[in-house]
């Protein structure tokens, strides 16, 4: 069975620039909620996501994350496929836990595991 994505950022050097660049272009609603703008996207089709300044490199990306239930076999198997971890399981308080992929291009993938419910 394969992963589903769930959530993409968006990642800037101006946030209330590319903020309102996104909201302007595709009508995106965007709240702030602490430092990241969550975004959404108003359909039932798509996925939301966030906008953020990371305040360090990299400064401008565009990733997107797929739901797991384990992060260990992901982490075991990436650099056989000639990835690399670029941030290991790291918790966001109150929602889950993240890791970013870099696959062989350099590009990043987030992993997402939600909070147990």
């Amino acid at each position: 069975m394969g992963r589903p994505v769930m959530h993409f950022e968006i990642g800037c050097t101006d946030s209330p620039r590319t903020e309102k660049f996104y909201s302007q272009l595709f009508q995106w609603n965007i709240e702030h909620l602490g430092p990241a703008a969550m975004v959404n996207t108003g359909s039932d089709m798509g996925i939301n996501g966030h906008i953020t300044s990371l305040g360090h490199e990299p400064r401008n990306y565009m990733t997107f994350y797929v739901h797991v239930d384990d992060f260990t076999p992901y982490l075991e198997k990436v650099e056989s496929l000639g990835g690399k971890v670029l941030i290991p399981p790291t918790e966001i308080p109150n929602a889950g836990h993240f890791a970013w992929l870099g696959d062989p291009d350099g590009n990043i993938v987030g992993l997402w595991k939600p909070l147990a419910r």
